[in-house]
Parts: structure tokens; sequence; C-alpha cells
């Protein structure tokens, strides 16, 4: 019994996350197609049987469906949920269903549409973060070091309880996670960090040295560190006037970490072990819960981020793919021929289903084996 009360803590979170996130991607796809006079057949949370659903007006069918993880618009000409174009019916089309089908839209039109999901979950994310921003405060941590650790890089280097870091090669620093981000991506490099000591400015160089630390998963990463310690950490509210930026440059942030770390992946300066699946979204869903709707919520807007990021990679059967496909069209002044999208839809489903067996994978060995 306990088990099932444990997995309901994990689970429930994880799906009402989930399905927000969602219901507000491909409300980004259906709000824009019917902008331009596209058909929507179908949109549905999850895949599968249909669970409960009804019919709009417009012709279009709401449902949510058994298998809550993920969703899809269906639009007239569409094959499948991947919005694979349904070559031999769309050739059989009259005039009539032609002007409803995305198919036969000018391609700035389908770059709208395909590019809307991923944008929805932006515009999502930064209100959120504006909102908790101007209401609850952004996480801050002034970039004053309160301490360090004997011998340590920063030690060494001149550094004293005090001083404010401005600077380092070049970066502005506003606070002290902003210090440890860069100092992490550095090890073995010099640093010039730029400090303000009683009101004088100095410049001191520091060599990272190379650590090892987890992160909230369990793995370990080599990073680098100085040996430093931040003042405590605290909340500053923002105003309403500038909450909004605050919350873009939080966005941006998050994309490029996502970023550096898929990098790191690929040229193999990082282990593959990081890549999680839905069962370690649903354990940090459920654990991030347990600390309060606040956190949920903060973590609901990295997750949409998230979302809307890797829809933006130029993978047939992604949102990206799609927009790569459209690209091209515009510069050549006409489609990829019919042969090679077919093919280009093969091995993006080839990439996706590989990434899941890697991220499943590595969601079993971190929950059950190790």
């Amino acid at each position: 019994m306990d088990f099932f009360i444990t997995l309901g803590w994990y689970i429930i979170p994880f799906l009402i996350v989930l399905s927000i996130l969602v219901f507000v991607h491909e409300l980004g796809h259906y709000l824009v197609a019917r902008y331009n006079g596209v058909g929507v057949d179908v949109f549905s949370i999850g895949f599968g049987p249909e669970i409960f659903g009804w019919n709009d007006k417009a012709g279009t069918r709401w449902k949510v469906s058994w298998l809550p993880l993920g969703g899809y618009v269906k639009m007239v000409g569409d094959l499948d949920p991947a919005s694979t174009p349904d070559l031999e019916s769309l050739k059989k089309m009259d005039e009539k269903a032609k002007q409803l089908s995305l198919y036969y839209k000018t391609v700035w039109q389908r770059i709208a549409v395909s590019g809307a999901g991923p944008f929805a979950n932006y515009i999502f994310a930064i209100l959120v973060f504006t909102v908790l921003f101007a209401t609850v405060g952004q996480r801050y941590t002034l970039p004053i070091i309160e301490g360090f650790q004997p011998d340590s890089p920063a030690a060494k280097a001149g550094f004293l309880v005090g001083d404010r870091v401005r600077d380092i090669n070049g970066e502005p620093v506003d606070r002290f996670e902003d210090v440890q981000m860069i100092v992490q991506d550095h090890p073995g490099d010099t640093l010039q960090i730029v400090v303000e000591r009683n009101g004088h400015i100095l410049t001191l160089n520091a060599v990272p040295t190379l650590s090892e630390i987890k992160d909230y998963f369990g793995h370990t990463h080599k990073v680098g560190l100085l040996g430093i310690k931040g003042s405590q950490a605290g909340y500053i509210k923002r105003s309403l006037w500038n909450a909004w930026w605050y919350g873009f440059k939080e966005a941006f942030n998050l994309t490029w970490q996502t970023l550096k770390g898929i990098g790191g992946v690929l040229i193999g300066a990082k282990s593959a072990e990081g890549i999680g699946g839905p069962l370690r979204i649903a354990q940090m869903s459920g654990e991030i819960a347990q600390g309060g709707l606040v956190s949920l919520i903060w973590f609901m807007a990295l997750l949409s981020v998230n979302l809307g990021l890797i829809n933006l990679f130029p993978v047939p059967m992604l949102d990206g793919g799609h927009l790569l496909y459209y690209f091209l069209e515009a510069a050549r002044g006409k489609p990829l021929s019919e042969k090679a999208q077919e093919w280009g839809f093969r091995i993006g489903f080839g990439l996706i289903i590989a990434l899941m067996i890697l991220a499943t994978w590595n969601d079993i060995v971190h929950l059950f084996i190790k």
C-alpha cells in the first residue's frame, strides 16, 4: 500500500505538469494554424485510445487519450500525429479541401505553424518566471566571497573575504550563481577575475581545479572549482516593469546551459548517463512537488523551456525537422523531393527511438539497478 501511495506522489504531479506543457505546446500550433485558415481534425492530450472528448463548431475533435506522454494536433492532410503529409490523399483533394490543408499553404505560413509550438512553450516559461519573480522573488546570491577552503585556487590567487566579483574573463557577474556556472566550465584554465575590494578594482588570476560533483540525479560530473563560498542565498522581488526581462534572461540561460550540456555529450566531454526520460522526470516532479507549489511551478517553467528547445532540434518528426524542410524549400524555391522527405522521416524516427531507448535505460539503471 505504501508503494502505491509513494508512486502516486511521483506520478500525479508529473502528469499534471506534463499535461499543462503539452496543452500549451499544441495550443500554439492550433491557434496559428487556425489563424492561417488551416483545418484541424484532432487536438489530443496523450496518445492511443480516447478516454473522452468533444467536437467544436469548427469540426475539431478535442480529446484526452490513455497514454499521457505527449500530445498532438492533427491537421487536414496529415497522415499521422507527427504531421507527416499524406501525399496520396493530398493529391486527390478538391480545391475546398486544399484551402484547409497546411500542405497547400505558403512556406512562410507553414513555418509559422511549425514554430508556434516551441514558441508557445518559451512564452509560457517566461510568463511563469515573470510572475514568480514579481511575487515570490528570484533566487539571488550576492557575488561576495564569504569564505574559501585552505590551499584552494582562490586562496592561492589572493582572494579575501568580502571581495565582490564583478566579471570573469570579460563576462559580467550579477549573482554568485554566475560565478559557479563560469568556473565549472573552465577546469584547468586561467581565469581573469575582476573583484571590488574596499572600493578598489583588482584583477586576480585563478586556475580552477578539476573536481567531481554529483548532480540532482546522482551522476558524477567533472567540473572546475575555485573553493570559494558565497553569501547566503535569498530571494529578490522584481518590479512588474522589469520582471519580464529577468524572466527572459532566465529562459535564455537555461537554454544555453542545456545546449552546452548536449554539446558536451556529443563531443564526449560529458557522459550520456545524464540523459533522462519520463521515469526520472516523474521522480523529480514528485520530489520537487513535496517542496511546495512554488518549486513545482518553477520546475514546470524549466521543463517548458526544455520542451520548446528540444522540439526546435532539426530532426525530422520534430517541429525543428519540419522547419528545416520548410527553410530549405524557401531557399531552393521548391520543396524537397518526396523520396528525400520520406527518408528524412525514417531517419528522424530512428533517432527518436534510439534516444527514447537510451533515456529509458538510464532511468532504469538510476532508479532500479544502482
